[in-house]
């Protein structure tokens, strides 16, 4: 399986990944930790081609999880998945994750990716994830669901999730999905 989790800024993507990763026992793949370098100097405007190549080094494995929707690689990326996860969450629930985990951030001064950390000085700036979530839901709502009704992607697996308590009944589907039946009766019955 190759699963691209996607959906707008705080819906949650990176924890389903890494949870999905965990269970399946899949590489996961943060597309931010392959975007963002020291100093939040962001490579799709310094170095496009060097995020791009570091994107397609690690899609080349046979299994993987991977969050993030950097358009820029959106096509290498779903071109190879086989399976998208869309959090498609209401405007509130994805503020309010991505107001906490900012807060949280902030105050616990947590190192992100190469060594940055949030400040509280950051979030007046436009480009906040907070700021930028409640700019961009709607566009990237819109704009994912006409992206999955083209040709090129009819080979995905497409589960659309509204609601977070759907995501471990996906988690679960697609563990029973992965493991053959056999293994899960053996699996059942230890």
């Amino acid at each position: 399986m190759r699963i691209a989790v996607v959906g707008t800024t705080g819906a949650g993507k990176t924890t389903l990944a890494k949870a999905l990763a965990a269970e399946l026992a899949l590489t996961h793949i943060e597309l931010d930790a392959l975007h963002w370098q020291s100093g939040w100097q962001a490579l799709t405007q310094t170095r496009p081609d060097k995020f791009v190549q570091r994107v397609a080094t690690a899609i080349a494995a046979d299994a993987w999880v991977l969050d993030g929707n950097y358009e820029i690689v959106r096509n290498l990326i779903w071109t190879r998945a086989t399976h998208l996860i869309w959090l498609d969450y209401d405007r509130r629930v994805v503020i309010s994750r991505v107001v906490r985990r900012s807060f949280a951030r902030a105050a616990l001064r947590t190192k992100l990716w190469a060594g940055n950390v949030e400040t509280w000085r950051q979030m007046l700036r436009p480009s906040h994830p907070i700021r930028w979530a409640w700019r961009t839901w709607s566009r990237r709502r819109r704009q994912i669901a006409n992206l999955i009704e083209r040709d090129e992607y009819a080979h995905l697996v497409v589960l659309h999730l509204r609601r977070p308590q759907a995501a471990e009944r996906v988690v679960r589907s697609l563990i029973e999905a992965a493991v053959p039946p056999i293994t899960r009766l053996a699996l059942h019955h230890d």
